[in-house]
């Protein structure tokens, strides 16, 4: 969705409410496709004296395996953003800190998706302590010990366990 904001700059005044579904559906991250259901962003645009401010809040429902013992994650998330959006930036200024809006417009799908992308995990888990899965046998330990002997020796350092004795 494109934002025209040329009146937001002129009038350096008033407000631009948005409210937008984003379908994300076809987004890889981490080998799944977190977003099954369209994401939502609502907030407001509102002019200040040379720039504007964009406050939010993205609401999705995230579904993802756990990388540890691939149970399914079913959440509803929602999570605030912001920016101060600009006309241009100067070379002595901080471009990290602004939003430039070309030609006066923004394209706020796109910030939405980068936002979110940059503000997930690097790793999905169902809960902090999860155990995982059994190395040997599969199963998942956060059900209870699987009964497979827990210390076994690499092979590979089998030649260092004789030094050792």
């Amino acid at each position: 969705m494109l934002l025209n904001l040329e009146k937001l700059f002129a009038e350096e005044k008033g407000n631009l409410p948005f409210s937008e579904m984003i379908d994300l559906s076809k987004v890889e991250y981490n080998r799944c496709h977190p977003f099954s259901s369209p994401v939502t962003v609502k907030g407001t645009i509102v002019g200040k004296s040379g720039y504007l401010q964009l406050t939010g809040k993205i609401l999705y429902h995230l579904s993802v395996l756990c990388d540890r013992c691939e149970e399914p994650i079913e959440k509803d998330i929602e999570m605030p953003f912001s920016h101060i959006l600009v006309r241009s930036v100067s070379n002595e200024e901080d471009s990290d800190e602004y939003i430039v809006a070309e030609n006066d417009t923004l394209d706020l799908a796109a910030l939405a998706e980068e936002d979110l992308l940059l503000s997930l995990p690097t790793k999905f888990l169902c809960k902090e302590d999860c155990r995982g899965l059994c190395q040997i046998c599969g199963k998942n330990l956060n059900q209870g010990p699987c009964g497979c002997k827990s210390h076994q020796i690499d092979p590979r350092l089998e030649v260092l366990k004789k030094l050792i004795n």
